[in-house]
């Protein structure tokens, strides 16, 4: 989107695909956090900044609410808090715990999977969400049978920021991690659940991390790359 749209509960969104791409007959429309839909109409469900991403066809509302509503393809930072016979129950701050299958990892058989203990630190995508079932998540891509970077996360230093600034990070144009990035060497996974998980070579580089990210929030990219900066000169 190229203009920046408020929206509170009920305005109608027009979600219509151009006729010029290629795919607008086979395109399938998928509605995230903030939007419902009843019949062939569309509307917002909480207030916030629509958002969407056309090459995928994604639309969803952007908003400061305390509490993550999983919905399906989003990634998530979670911690595992108990175990069953088919899996693992892990908080990933929504009003239910998700469900993450024991195979349910690049590679893991019945023989072979991840033994994964309470506390545990998961990098996951939301598989289902939705209001009559807990949310179930996923440590891989089961379309293509890759980890591509989901899994446990172990070591580094996970923390808390609202959603709006998670969601924000998870972007590639996000000003604050490049800058960052520029100058020093880190790891890092961010879930739109408003969690964040930091992995540096000390833990005086961590603090720095934490703090610059934490200081984004309501920077513009020149203010957040002189901040870093300023965060840097004093380590």
């Amino acid at each position: 989107m190229t203009d920046v749209r408020v929206v509170i509960p009920g305005d109608i969104i027009d979600t219509s695909i151009s006729a010029e791409n290629d795919d607008a007959e086979t395109a399938v429309l998928r509605l995230g956090p903030g939007l419902a839909q009843a019949g062939e109409e569309i509307s917002a469900s909480t207030a916030g900044v629509l958002h969407n991403k056309e090459e995928t066809h994604q639309w969803w509302v952007v908003s400061n609410r305390r509490r993550y509503v999983a919905a399906e393809g989003e990634p998530v930072v979670g911690v595992v808090v108990g175990r069953h016979g088919e899996g693992y129950r892990v908080d990933i701050g929504s009003a239910q715990d998700a469900l993450l299958p024991l195979l349910a990892f690049e590679g893991a058989t019945r023989r072979n999977k991840p033994n994964l203990t309470i506390g545990a630190v998961v990098y996951a995508r939301v598989v289902v969400a939705n209001s009559v079932m807990d949310p179930e998540i996923e440590c891989y891509n089961s379309n293509t049978g890759k980890s591509e970077g989901y899994g446990e996360l172990t070591g580094g230093f996970m923390f808390k920021c609202s959603l709006g600034l998670a969601r924000h990070l998870i972007s590639a144009k996000a000003p604050v991690l490049n800058a960052l990035g520029a100058q020093i060497p880190f790891e890092t996974a961010v879930g739109v659940n408003g969690r964040v998980w930091v992995n540096t070579e000390s833990p005086e580089t961590t603090v720095l991390v934490v703090n610059a990210i934490k200081n984004s929030e309501y920077l513009t990219a020149k203010q957040s790359k002189q901040m870093v900066r300023e965060l840097l000169d004093k380590q």
